[in-house]
């Protein structure tokens, strides 16, 4: 089956405020966002962000409809790409556990072999896709690359691609990040958080995400296959 491929360069808002389409078809739409933007999950409370830090350096505040913790995204550092899969399509899963599984294959395949992947043991570690239940920790609420979900990519037990998912009778949306650079003190100046809350934010994430500078093609052509 063919895939509708679109490329936008713009807002995180915009990209966030777009409506699935109905009738939907297979899409992937590969977001470049123009300035920084602090993306919070559906259900997070605004007063977690520092207002007057986003607003002084600059930063979007964006919120999405699908759920999990902030992300923070900055031009150039982070490869965002959304997949669109219609109601009734072979890629198509009921369960909202198993439904992002096939979409990590086709990460760990494009990532499998990049030579870009900060790997933990080297050029030689391996690249898994999570299957299990989702997997929290003390910040997972607050920032989503902090947690693991079903269909989220891994090398060393570090978190390589996170997906969100939002679904409609209509269709399917997964939202899904590559980090290229990795700075979890940026994201947490951002925070309202204390002083020694920050530093320890800071400490604890420092390892637990790896990058990759993926092109997006090497992505969508593995994409293509399915």
């Amino acid at each position: 089956m063919i895939w509708r491929v679109e490329h936008h360069v713009g807002s995180a808002s915009a990209f966030h405020g777009r409506e699935l389409p109905d009738p939907a078809t297979r899409a992937a739409w590969v977001h470049r966002v123009d300035r920084p933007a602090l993306v919070l999950g559906s259900t997070q409370d605004a007063s977690v962000v520092d207002g007057r830090a986003a607003e002084a350096a600059g930063v979007e505040v964006v919120r999405r409809r699908s759920g999990g913790g902030a992300v923070l995204l900055v031009p150039g550092e982070v490869l965002w790409v959304d997949v669109v899969v219609p109601a009734g399509d072979p890629l198509w899963d009921p369960d909202v556990g198993r439904a992002a599984w096939w979409l990590g294959d086709v990460w760990a395949e494009a990532l499998a072999q990049d030579a870009t992947v900060d790997r933990v043991g080297g050029a030689g570690g391996g690249v898994a896709v999570h299957r299990g239940p989702l997997v929290t920790t003390p910040w997972s609420r607050l920032v989503c690359f902090a947690g693991l979900g079903p269909g989220e990519v891994t090398t060393g037990g570090r978190k390589l691609v996170g997906v969100s998912q939002r679904r409609t009778r209509a269709a399917a949306r997964f939202q899904c990040a590559l980090y290229a650079r990795w700075d979890p003190a940026r994201l947490a100046a951002l925070l309202d958080l204390d002083a020694d809350r920050r530093a320890a934010m800071v400490d604890d994430l420092a390892g637990v995400v790896a990058t990759a500078d993926l092109d997006a093609e090497a992505f969508l052509t593995c994409l293509a296959r399915r």
